[in-house]
């Protein structure tokens, strides 16, 4: 937990480095740790009776509460925003009664969560599982420090600034790479594995549920100190000098990195110098630039989603030493030859030793030591990959026939890698949605244009000016009007209709008996369903994998938006053994049966991969056939992707499409391209009458 103790006390020192992302697996006392930063922070004065926390010393003057000509003063802790989840724009920038602006003329606003938290910390759980717009909403808000609202000419605009932290579990899906860049930095954490730092959480755990006053009176002396250092190093930043030497190991590093853009240099000088702070000092040494480039660069590394963030320990040593600063900038290394020196937590209750823990045997965040003595050091990224799968000393080589005997036992192959992925086309899903805001299918949204008026359905938020002018219009006489002011009512007022863009659930049920894995079909299936798995990342689609071998199917990959959770299921995925096709079926109608609970408007696609045989015979056959109904019967879209091969063929997969009441493109048609350009081509409202031109052509698109 060092490095994220260090980057929030930076943050807490200097706001201007941009906030903190916190990635870890549940279970880490992530929002804990943010929660009681908020008791660090040194009190603020603020107007009396300002909803916007204006400075006495500095009113805001665009404050929608000002002017503050003689203000009062009110002496209040810093404060701690929580943002839900589900939060709307409107709750957080503020809403606006456009009604009464436009009768009455009174700006009527009501402060939002940024005005809340102007002046305190802005804690978001959950960032990745937020919308988009949302996400880009408040790091805008957050770089420029102001919140603005405009609603049809009406414009609101107040100060905001505030520490940004955010939390999430990479296990439910990624932010996009744009919106990590603007987190200043990013801490990965983890649970320990050592037996006696776990024992103490439980003690210490169970001792607060006893006694909650108690057992923060224990440390109250402690975080009171930590509170003064906090006070005293924002009291030095404007004295701590970055030098010539230590800025050019600052770009050095960000360039031999690679990064996108000059964020991360700025970010990596502020963090420096708010290191040199947090420790005394006035001048920025190479252990602080070391440090910042640990906590700002990993995050920055990414070059598609499928990359892991990480820093590479040796190619940052190799850089600094390439660049090391002259004329005796740099202070003499601490004992212990640690990257940090002085922990974050000096005069803490653990204080002593090598590191900011107080001992050697600090974990790091995947569970094992660290990789300097202090604990500070960043892990090694390859440490965090998921083992491979060790393969049979002798895969099978004999592939089972379809139809095999049930008696015969059955062979599992070592999973096959999958094809490079590629872009695919895109094709559209005919009709208007409802569903969650993205890049796929038309639907009604938030945002988008406009495409036409309709009576207020709750608060009203998009005023349709020309609508609601036309519908006052008529009734001005009747009401008396006297003047140039319009006379309205509550009847007159209408909203705008947004037509955007919403996103999809792809459900892919995919045979990975025997015969897949002897003529390597998976790896052009894999390649075809990683390619559509970054295609749903860049458009906000979610996927799931269900496989259906030997005695049943498998849930290989719940729905779900996170692409490096994806690719590493699909790249395991093993073959080998019969075919329980009806198995794989109930197994989809079960999974969309939930997902539709959970979000009935998101709207499911089924991609069927198999030559729609089963073991078993016709009973099996007809097993399938009814699991089929119950598919057809739900209304899902689907798409059979016919696997058969062979100088003869019997066409199941052509029999099972009709009881889906499916699209069927047999193999001979498809490459790995050939699947991405089939879900696509489904979703075209022209694919049933051109069907045999559209996958040539999807192919050359791709």
């Amino acid at each position: 937990m060092a490095d994220l103790r260090l980057g929030l006390l930076l943050n807490a020192v200097s706001p201007a480095v941009g906030g903190v992302l916190v990635r870890g697996e549940k279970g880490t006392a992530k929002s804990t740790m943010v929660r009681a930063l908020a008791g660090l922070l040194p009190s603020i004065t603020v107007v009396d009776g300002c909803r916007f926390a204006c400075d006495p010393a500095a009113p805001d003057p665009q404050c929608p509460d000002g002017p503050h000509p003689a203000p009062g003063e009110l002496a209040r802790p810093a404060s701690l925003v929580e943002l839900p989840v589900g939060v709307t724009e409107d709750r957080i920038v503020g809403s606006l009664d456009l009604e009464r602006a436009l009768a009455q003329g009174v700006k009527a606003y009501e402060p939002g969560l940024l005005a809340q938290a102007h002046r305190g910390v802005l804690y978001i759980d959950e960032v990745n599982l937020l919308q988009d717009h949302v996400v880009d909403l408040l790091l805008d808000a957050a770089a420029m420090g102001r919140s603005y609202v405009e609603r049809e000419g009406v414009s609101v605009r107040h100060a905001a600034r505030f520490l940004l932290v955010g939390t999430m579990n990479p296990e439910e899906g990624e932010l996009r790479p744009q919106l990590l860049d603007r987190f200043g930095l990013t801490v990965e954490i983890a649970a320990t594995r050592d037996p006696v730092e776990r024992a103490e959480v439980v003690r210490r755990r169970l001792a607060y549920d006893a006694d909650p006053a108690g057992f923060a009176a224990r440390y109250q002396d402690e975080e009171r100190a930590l509170a003064e250092r906090i006070t005293t190093a924002r009291g030095l930043l404007p004295s701590v000098v970055l030098g010539d030497a230590a800025l050019r190991q600052i770009t050095a590093v960000c360039a031999a990195f690679e990064v996108d853009g000059l964020r991360a240099d700025i970010v990596m000088a502020r963090t420096a110098v708010a290191l040199a702070a947090w420790d005394g000092r006035t001048a920025v040494a190479e252990d602080d630039v070391r440090m910042a480039a640990r906590l700002a660069l990993p995050h920055r590394r990414r070059r598609n989603p499928f990359d892991a963030p990480g820093l590479d320990e040796e190619q940052l040593e190799r850089t600094l030493d390439e660049h090391g600063q002259q004329g005796g900038e740099e202070p003499e290394p601490p004992e212990g030859d640690g990257p940090q020196g002085s922990g974050p937590d000096d005069g803490g209750p653990q204080d002593g030793g090598d590191g900011p823990e107080g001992g050697p045997d600090h974990d790091g965040p995947d569970g094992g030591p660290e990789g300097g003595p202090d604990g500070g050091g960043a892990p090694d990224p390859a440490a965090s990959q998921p083992a491979e799968p060790s393969a049979p000393a002798e895969p099978a080589t004999d592939t089972p026939p379809r139809l095999p005997n049930p008696a015969a036992p059955s062979r599992e192959s070592a999973p096959v890698a999958a094809e490079h992925p590629y872009r695919t086309r895109l094709f559209k899903v005919p009709g208007t949605g409802h569903g969650t805001q993205g890049r796929r299918s038309p639907a009604e949204t938030d945002g988008g244009h406009t495409v036409r008026a309709r009576r207020p359905q709750g608060t009203l938020t998009r005023l349709h000016l020309s609508a609601t002018l036309r519908a006052a219009a008529p009734h001005q006489l009747a009401r008396g009007r006297a003047g140039r002011a319009l006379e309205l009512r509550s009847d007159d007022f209408r909203e705008q209709v947004r037509h955007g863009r919403e996103s999809n659930l792809v459900l892919f049920v995919v045979d990975a008996s025997g015969s897949m894995a002897a003529r390597q079909r998976m790896t052009a299936v894999k390649g075809a369903v990683l390619s559509l798995l970054m295609d749903a990342y860049q458009r906000r689609d979610k996927i799931g994998l269900i496989t259906f071998r030997g005695a049943g199917a498998e849930l290989a990959l719940p729905p779900t938006s996170s692409v490096e959770v994806g690719a590493a299921r699909l790249e395991q995925l093993p073959t080998g053994g019969r075919t329980p096709l009806a198995a794989g079926l109930l197994r989809a109608h079960e999974v969309l049966r939930l997902e539709r609970l959970r979000d009935p408007l998101r709207r499911p696609l089924l991609v069927v991969v198999t030559d729609g045989r089963a073991t078993g015979g016709r009973a099996a056959l007809g097993e399938a056939g009814r699991a089929a109904g119950l598919l057809a019967a739900q209304g899902t879209a689907a798409v059979v992707l016919d696997c058969e091969s062979g100088p003869v063929r019997l066409g199941l997969a052509g029999t099972l499409a009709a009881q889906l009441r499916a699209t069927t493109v047999t193999l001979d048609e498809l490459r790995a391209e050939g699947v991405a350009a089939l879900v696509h081509a489904h979703r075209s409202p022209s694919l049933p009458s051109a069907r045999p031109s559209a996958l040539p052509s999807a192919r050359k698109a791709a």
